[in-house]
């Protein structure tokens, strides 16, 4: 038996199963692909999570695009976070092109051009499906530790939000959290003192400036209502297809506090949200985590703690995350740990530091006869990877150099009509897009804040007017007093008792 049989029957016996599976390709042997070698991932596994990496160009996307398009097309629904802005053309079918049909050929699989059911969604002001959450939803640990605050720090947002809740002031957006900040240090004072203890200007006017950074970055368009309800990410269209929805994050790459923000509180509504699992045999949700490094560049300790606990448990809600990113080293080893499936396309060696990572990277791969696996890693073409996932019973498959099939739709974005026209039969943009800013704490406290300076007002009026009233009695009674004559000098100053006196003196003057 020739080594090529040799590979070929060790790839095909380590790729088969007996349930469900996506092909990515064909397996390749010293630079040649040899064809019907299938590379395959079964469903069962794919909520085990997984990375896709590799340098710029070397066709990330392009896999990403085939592993959405199959996973939709087994009735599995997907979320791809659309950084770069060039997954939008999964909703069309693909041209075909004559270097599609010879990889295709090379592989043993025939290529259909295909459309698939894509809903559209936005973070910001950009077209699309309005993605919301409310303040109240984050709650105050997952707040806190978003905006990457101190410990005492914490402790007052949670009495922040234990006085919301007693009180029924909902906090639905940014500026409701900011104007209960700014009322329990000044006319709630008093009353947050009585009930909950003191609380310092210093630690809330940290507080502010934190949410102030946040809604820098978007934050407040973000932060609102109505709710996104994450079970419609589960939508299956009527042909039986699993939607793929796509957020658009083109105008937020430099805003990854709202990005980190936003999966973090996304991954927490599911895992509160969905059910258990147990072992289906397929997975529930796919989400694709496109540039994968500006969430944990840019993440607190906290906020790392908090991806890494839920990477862990999420998986028994039937939920996989997939994180695509240039260099594996980006993904922290905690999460590089909990995946299951590894697509790794070409790294490029430039440096020192380059051929390090190269060689840690190929330390993660099983090994294997057929390949110098970090020689393989600087010698892959355009769409072609290192393929490494768990079969069935969990157990890696037999790591396969591979030619990538090539994705059914298109591999460029909508037009602004194609757009336009997508949006407009979307029933979620008729239930997301409408503005709502019902009553909520800001409103509330506004009212209670107007109440209590308009009684104050009336109770100073009130004082004035006492004060006054009393001034004018004082004053009444000092005049009456002094109009209200003495009875002696009343009688030596009247008539009578003057002309008797005249009288007895004229007498007396005459004797």
């Amino acid at each position: 038996m020739s080594r090529n049989e040799e590979f070929f029957n060790h790839i095909t016996e380590g790729n088969t199963n007996k349930g469900e599976f996506i092909t990515l390709g064909s397996a390749m042997l010293d630079g040649e692909t040899i064809k019907n070698a299938y590379v395959n991932v079964p469903l069962k596994t794919m909520n085990r999570h997984g990375l896709i990496a590799g340098a710029t160009g070397t066709g990330k996307t392009k896999t990403l695009q085939v592993l959405a398009e199959n996973l939709s097309e087994k009735g599995v629904p997907v979320l791809l976070m659309d950084i770069k802005g060039d997954l939008s053309g999964l909703a069309q079918p693909s041209p075909g092109h004559v270097k599609i049909d010879e990889r295709h050929e090379a592989i043993g699989l025939p290529f259909e051009a295909k459309s698939f059911p894509v809903e559209v969604m936005t973070l910001s002001e950009q077209d699309g499906v309005r993605l919301r959450a409310t303040v109240s939803e984050f709650g105050p640990v997952l707040i806190s530790r978003i905006l990457d605050v101190t410990e005492t720090q914490a402790g007052i947002i949670s009495v922040i939000f234990k006085y919301c809740d007693d009180n029924k002031l909902p906090l639905l957006d940014l500026k409701d959290f900011k104007k209960i900040l700014q009322y329990c240090t000044s006319e709630g004072k008093e009353e947050f003192q009585e009930e909950y203890g003191r609380i310092s200007t210093a630690s809330t006017g940290a507080i502010l400036r934190k949410i102030v950074e946040l809604e820098q970055q978007g934050g407040d368009l973000f932060f609102g209502e109505k709710s996104f309800d994450t079970q419609d990410l589960l939508r299956i269209a009527d042909d039986g297809r699993g939607y793929i929805n796509i957020i658009r994050l083109t105008d937020i790459q430099d805003r990854p506090k709202l990005f980190s923000t936003f999966m973090l509180s996304l991954l927490a509504e599911i895992y509160s949200t969905f059910p258990e699992q147990g072992d289906t045999g397929r997975p529930e949700l796919i989400m694709f985590i496109d540039e994968a490094h500006l969430i944990f560049n840019e993440a607190s300790d906290a906020l790392l703690d908090q991806i890494e606990s839920i990477v862990k448990l999420i998986r028994s809600k039937g939920v996989g995350l997939y994180f695509v990113t240039q260099n594996p080293t980006d993904v922290p080893e905690a999460v590089l740990s909990q995946l299951g499936l590894k697509v790794q396309h070409a790294l490029r060696a430039f440096t020192a530091k380059d051929r390090k990572a190269i060689k840690l990277t190929a330390q993660n791969y099983p090994d294997t006869e057929y390949y110098d696996t970090a020689e393989v890693l600087t010698s892959l073409g355009t769409g072609e990877a290192l393929v490494s996932a768990l079969n069935e019973k969990g157990r890696p498959t037999p790591l396969a150099a591979t030619m990538m099939r090539a994705p059914m739709s298109r591999m460029d974005v909508l037009t602004d009509s194609e757009l336009s026209n997508l949006l407009s039969n979307s029933k979620m943009v008729k239930k997301y897009n409408e503005t709502i800013d019902r009553e909520s704490a800001y409103e509330i406290l506004n009212e209670k804040i107007e109440r209590a300076e308009a009684e104050e007002a009336k109770e100073k009026a009130r004082k004035e007017k006492e004060v006054l009233k009393k001034a004018e009695s004082k004053r009444r009674t000092s005049s009456t007093r002094s109009n209200r004559m003495n009875p002696v000098v009343k009688v030596l100053t009247s008539a009578t008792f003057i002309r008797s006196v005249f009288g007895i003196l004229t007498k007396v003057m005459k004797k």
